[in-house]
């Protein structure tokens, strides 16, 4: 969106991969041994934009954070996420929740989001009105076979 999408801070506006339908049962553990700690950061399936934590899951295209809040994007910006659970045989849907600041759709209306996860098209949406926007599409389970995905936007 040409530099100019804001992505907007809180839990409310983030960038989120979420199991679409369904639940799953955990099993019970077997043992009850310690579980050794991870060296490397585990990938998650949501990400909240103003979380120096998850940083670690852009890939591409994002500007420091400001405020404390919030993200400038560039025009083309990616993040890699973990499928949710059972993802690779229910599908999930992918929620991309931003801002569009007045003055941008004042002087760019409209404007079209265009999202791919590992490459596979996912319908564009295109916005008129300024303010807290929502993107939200199904992903089918074929996308989600693997331990992570890229998703990226134009």
């Amino acid at each position: 969106m040409r530099n100019l999408i804001r992505t907007v801070p809180s839990v409310v506006l983030t960038v989120s991969l979420v199991l679409a339908a369904g639940s799953c049962r955990r099993k019970k553990e077997s043992s009850a041994q310690p579980v050794a700690e991870e060296a490397t950061p585990t990938l998650a399936s949501t990400i909240n934009i103003a979380d120096p934590a998850s940083a670690v899951q852009f890939v591409r295209g994002f500007y420091a954070i400001e405020a404390g809040a919030w993200r400038w994007t560039m025009a083309r910006f990616s993040v890699v996420l973990r499928p949710p659970a059972a993802a690779a045989k229910k599908g999930a849907t992918l929620q991309f929740k931003f801002n569009i600041p007045e003055t941008v759709i004042a002087r760019l209306k409209p404007e079209t989001l265009n999202a791919t996860i590992n490459g596979l098209p996912l319908p564009p949406q295109t916005y008129t009105n300024s303010g807290d926007c929502l993107y939200s599409r199904d992903v089918p389970a074929s996308a989600l076979t693997a331990s992570s995905v890229i998703v990226d936007f134009a």
